[in-house]
């Protein structure tokens, strides 16, 4: 918890932070990265930075940590902060790098609040941020310590092309490792400009299987930067090459215990469903389980028979899919729609579980549906793919 003092000096600077604090996550980045190149060609993920969505998710979560603190009676972000430290260890983050952050980001806070920053302010965000970084650093520890091993070595056993931007790696490890259903792994690429870049797949096969399935979408560079690593596995990756990856983390798994469940995603926020989908059918799982699935057309969902197959597998489980286009040769079927996601007719047990994963309107959309429905908060868990600009936004 802040000390007293600092509690009250961050309170009161609170607004003026966080009206900076974009321009500020802007300062820090552009001088750590100056001043420490490799970070961004190894470490940070390029196209986040062009496109200035890791800016803005470090400004939300700083704030959101911040206003924590001070305004729900010192009580953490536990959620945010489990989310952070799962990607943070699948990137391989140091204890060290805390220290680095520490000097450029605190370097910005003074450049861009100039003579606002007393050492009375100094000091009691100085406290905000060792509190958000110690809190880290023992998460990662933790997850750390349960993996048992950093990035391996993964051989592509099988390559599938889905549709003409899907693509399925079927890995095998150099020594087995199992997961939770809903987690992700890291996959390291080295590019053609000798940087080594990082990006998470979420795991889209039960752990049962032994062999990991990750489903890659090549990302288009339609008014985004092009996907890197994306489009290299697109074009490079094919059955005997080898990958480097790392042990399993993401605190989207499936939830314990016999309860109902609601999996609900969006395009390519299908990946972690699928896992668990498979994990509960391998284990003869008699849960009652509503699956729900949007995307922009039938042809263009993939593992749409998949889906199928898995909940048909289910003896409690029911499927429910909207297309927002719907050729004539699809329509007639009951558990099919045309347009966005509406839950306002799928009977919701009291007492479900929801877990969520797709593009961020997709999510906030049908987390709304939810709490309208009476659903609390606490039983709704999101996976976000890229930085979590649903905080930035909150």
């Amino acid at each position: 918890m802040l000390s007293p003092e600092s509690a009250a000096t961050v309170r009161a600077t609170l607004p003026v932070i966080a009206g900076a604090i974009q321009d500020i996550t802007a300062r820090f980045y552009d001088t750590m990265f100056a001043d420490n190149p490799e970070l961004l060609r190894d470490l940070f993920n390029r196209g986040n930075q062009a496109n200035g969505e890791q800016r803005v998710a470090l400004a939300g979560s700083i704030a959101a940590f911040a206003s924590a603190l001070v305004e729900r009676s010192g009580e953490p972000p536990r959620t945010m902060l489990s989310r952070i430290a799962n990607k943070h260890a699948s990137l391989g983050v140091t204890e060290e790098q805390y220290a680095v952050v520490h000097k450029y980001l605190f370097g910005a806070i003074a450049e861009v609040l100039g003579d606002a920053v007393t050492p009375e302010v100094a000091r009691a965000w100085d406290e905000v941020y060792w509190l958000m970084a110690e809190t880290l650093i023992g998460l990662e520890r933790g997850l750390y310590r349960e993996a048992g091993r950093g990035w391996t070595r993964a051989t592509v056993v099988e390559r599938r092309d889905e549709t003409a931007d899907v693509a399925s790696f079927v890995l095998r490890p150099d020594l087995p490792m199992s997961f939770r259903p809903g987690q992700y792994v890291s996959v390291q690429v080295t590019l053609p400009d000798g940087a080594r870049q990082i990006r998470q797949y979420s795991l889209s096969s039960a752990p049962e299987r032994g062999d990991w399935r990750i489903t890659v979408k090549r990302v288009r560079g339609e008014g985004t930067p092009e996907g890197e690593v994306s489009s290299w596995l697109h074009g490079h990756v094919r059955a005997g090459d080898v990958l480097s990856v790392s042990a399993p983390f993401g605190d989207l798994t499936l939830p314990e215990g016999d309860g109902p469940l609601l999996l609900a995603s969006a395009g390519i926020g299908v990946t972690p469903i699928l896992a668990m989908l498979d994990h509960l059918a391998a284990t003869g799982s008699e849960r009652r389980v509503l699956v729900v699935h949007a995307d922009r057309s039938p042809d263009a969902h993939v593992h749409r028979e998949e889906l199928a197959d898995l909940v048909a597998a289910l003896p409690g489980a029911t499927l429910h899919r909207w297309y927002e286009e719907l050729p004539a040769g699809h329509a007639g079927d009951p558990a099919v729609a045309t347009g966005l996601a509406d839950l306002s007719e799928v009977d919701l047990p009291g007492d479900v579980v929801a877990c969520l994963c797709g593009p961020l309107p997709f999510m906030r959309a049908v987390r709304a549906q939810l709490v309208e429905r009476g659903v609390p908060a606490s039983g709704i868990h999101y996976e976000v793919f890229g930085p979590d600009l649903w905080i930035a936004a909150a």
